[in-house]
């Protein structure tokens, strides 16, 4: 008789209400704890829902010294020093993937957290899995609702012991998840 499939890992939450900005920065660093080498995340939602704060909140989980800011002008900042180096892009001003390429992100993506916001269509060849998070701000609200969308790799097993409450000592999932 054949050993039985292990489990499922459980679901993704669909969506994760985070109430403030301070919320948002602080999943981030929830989320950093998963990070390895290698991760691209890819940051969706329009201006003001957050993008800037969970990239602070994951360079904060890493540790890397200084502060994390949006790299708009520069297009890419790279801190070092941290549990992992994080590389902080911003590809709103790039049009192309020819514009993505001169970047050279791949050099230090392999031994590095990625995280790009405005990156969708853009930066997806870069690594055969990632992480998407769509965020956007209610409307007349701080509040915002993040989506975490695993595309490929072990992404799914990796965000199925993720701590997704906004309060410390919450349970996981008690209440900012909504479905």
């Amino acid at each position: 008789m054949a050993d039985p499939a292990p489990p499922p890992a459980p679901a993704v939450p669909p969506e994760l209400r985070l109430p403030t900005p301070q919320a948002t920065r602080a999943f981030g660093e929830r989320l950093a704890a998963l990070l390895r080498p290698g991760d691209l995340l890819v940051l969706a939602g329009p201006l003001g829902a957050g993008k800037t704060a969970l990239a602070q909140g994951i360079g904060a989980g890493l540790a890397v010294p200084g502060r994390v800011v949006s790299p708009t002008f520069v297009i890419a900042r790279v801190h070092r020093g941290g549990r992992i180096p994080l590389v902080h892009v911003d590809a709103y001003r790039l049009g192309s993937l020819a514009e993505v390429d001169d970047l050279d992100l791949d050099v230090d993506l392999a031994d590095s957290v990625t995280v790009v916001e405005w990156g969708s269509g853009l930066v997806e060849q870069l690594a055969e899995a990632r992480l998407r998070i769509e965020i956007e701000r209610l409307p007349d609200s701080d509040e915002r609702r993040a989506r975490l969308v695993a595309e490929g790799g072990d992404w799914a097993d990796r965000l199925a012991g993720l701590d997704v409450s906004d309060r410390p000592g919450q349970r996981p999932g008690a209440d900012p998840v909504t479905h």
